[in-house]
């Protein structure tokens, strides 16, 4: 398997990288926040989901007296070199500060958009990785259809009617009015006629080859298989890709080559479908290159939604989804989070899980003593630590596809602003899912976009002309999976000292910044549509992690 890139420098960057993931079901558009040289921007991209196609690209710049903001798309595979020129976003009028432009996707895959701002603080660029893929195949509106056959049919009778004519009538020399030409004509049309079925068949055939080679390559996400099975050390959850994905992903790099994301292969969400009370966030471990396993917290009884974020090593990150029962816990058991004494010994110090209540209040509540009781924008919600969480929020509605920072905020049993902690190299996590399950997302302050994606395509951009051999799909996993037993070796400090350096930000930032005090963190986020959604949020404080939830209503 070739690639334009340094094997060594590669394979290094396969096994080190270790960075925030974008994951996603129903919700595809990015948001990146950070800088663009000494301009301090927002971008919110919505790709396309047909390639070719045209993504919208939004840029908030808050500081510095703004020219011009220029798109540029840039592909993994083709680097700065075979990237076009750049798309011009302008601002908008009604929203300061506020750039919105069109930007063409050509090709499926791992790809990004370069952000370049240029004004009175001098030029600055921010690449925002953007995944491009076709989900879906347009259909022509019957009525349009209808009128293009018309007019196709008119020109081909045009045609046929011309050439005839050409080798007739068109012959005939001036004044010779009676010279017969209706044979020749009569044979003229008719070849003319099977000249141009010819042509509407070659382009007919072609046509359906290329609509084929499209419904081959969409997007077609993993399948899997998740089951729970009972051992002599408790209940395990046993999460097994199906191996039939390589007949509907031939052009992609094998499962084999997995990259991990906050030290761990795969972030596995759990939530009971329905009720949506209880929510387990998880970190299995790889037993082969398909299956995962975990040790199952004591969860209720009922039917869950699993969601497993990876990471490939192309920069590819993507969510795969399936369904289980779990069954046999009996109730009531006081059941809140991993750091209770509930006796769960769970196989990842970072996995951790939360009882709330129903979404519905006619739904039936859990018998555990310190449930979790789920809070609304701007009310201040108890933790069972004696600590509150609050959503700091005005109170207005939530409109769809409206970018909004979501601000939460820790307080301690004093009231006092909470000193929190880095949870896997983050200050937050938050999981934001609409009832239904149709739209899921694993959000982190800096937005959701891949941080690998964007370090691989940087690396792309400054190596792209060497032709390297990567390490065999056996050797590139075992290695990965003894850097993650490493990274799950180290104490709790060691790891997030050791993760917050390789994605490029320090604790002591962090009191600089929008997190400044330790004790608020936001998550950038639009809502794709309307409807009634629940967001977890974890952060961490006094080594525990406090897991909480909001519901939201989104018009």
């Amino acid at each position: 398997m070739k690639y334009i890139i340094n094997p060594v420098r590669l394979f290094i960057l396969f096994l080190l990288v270790l960075s925030p993931a974008y994951a996603h079901v129903g919700s595809p558009g990015v948001i990146y926040e950070g800088e663009a040289g000494p301009y301090r921007i927002m971008v919110n991209v919505n790709p396309p989901d047909v390639i070719p196609g045209t993504a919208t690209v939004q840029v908030y710049v808050t500081n510095g007296g703004v020219e011009q903001v220029l798109l540029k798309p840039i592909y993994w595979f083709s680097g700065a070199d075979g990237a076009p020129k750049a798309d011009e976003a302008l601002p908008l009028a009604a929203s300061p500060g506020q750039y919105e432009g069109l930007t063409w996707l050509m090709s499926n895959g791992t790809a990004s958009i370069e952000v370049k701002v240029s004004g009175e603080l001098g030029e600055g660029t921010a690449l925002v990785p953007v995944m491009a893929m076709s989900t879906a195949q347009k259909e022509m509106d019957p009525a349009l259809g209808w009128i293009l056959g018309a007019l196709g049919l008119f020109l081909v009778i045009l045609m046929i009617t011309i050439i005839g004519v050409s080798v007739s009538d068109a012959v005939v020399p001036p004044g010779d009015e009676k010279k017969k030409t209706g044979h020749r004509k009569t044979k003229g049309m008719v070849v003319a006629a099977a000249f141009l079925c010819l042509i509407l068949y070659g382009g007919m055939s072609w046509w359906n080859n290329w609509a084929e080679d499209y419904r081959r390559y969409m997007y077609k996400p993993y399948q899997a298989n998740t089951k729970v099975v009972t051992t002599d050390n408790g209940r395990k959850m046993i999460f097994e890709i199906d191996s039939a994905y390589k007949e509907y992903r031939q052009n992609y790099l094998p499962i084999s080559y997995l990259i991990p994301d906050h030290g761990k292969l795969m972030h596995m969400f759990l939530v009971r479908e329905g009720s949506l009370d209880a929510f387990a966030h998880l970190h299995p471990v790889r037993t082969d290159s398909l299956t995962f396993e975990v040790d199952l917290p004591p969860l209720p009884n009922g039917r869950y939604f699993v969601f497993g974020d990876i990471v490939r090593g192309n920069g590819f990150h993507e969510t795969i989804t399936d369904t289980m029962e779990i069954m046999g816990l009996e109730l009531p058991v006081s059941l809140t989070t991993s750091d209770e004494n509930d006796g769960w010994q769970p196989s990842d110090p970072d996995d951790t899980y939360i009882i709330s209540n129903p979404v519905l209040p006619n739904q039936v509540q859990l018998a555990a003593g310190d449930i979790v009781v789920c809070g609304k924008p701007g009310i201040r919600t108890p933790l069972p630590d004696g600590s509150s969480a609050i959503w700091e929020h005005e109170g207005e509605s939530f409109q769809a596809n409206r970018l909004y920072p979501m601000t939460f905020s820790i307080l301690d049993p004093d009231g006092e602003p909470a000193e929190l902690e880095p949870y896997m190299g983050m200050m937050g996590h938050a999981v934001v899912m609409k009832h239904d399950g149709s739209v899921y997302i694993h959000l982190h302050p800096v937005g959701n976009y891949s941080s690998a994606s964007q370090d691989l395509i940087k690396r792309r951009m400054e190596d792209d002309s060497r032709l390297v051999e990567l390490p065999s799909a056996d050797q590139f996993r075992d290695s990965v999976d003894q850097v993650v037993a490493s990274i799950k070796a180290m104490s709790e400090e060691e790891r997030n000292d050791y993760l917050m350096e390789l994605m490029g930000h320090t604790y002591e930032e962090e009191e600089n910044g929008e997190h400044a005090g330790h004790a608020t963190v936001t998550f950038p986020y639009a809502f794709p549509e309307p409807g009634n959604y629940r967001i977890w949020i974890q952060m961490k404080r006094n080594g525990q992690v406090l897991n909480t939830a909001f519901d939201a209503v989104v018009e």
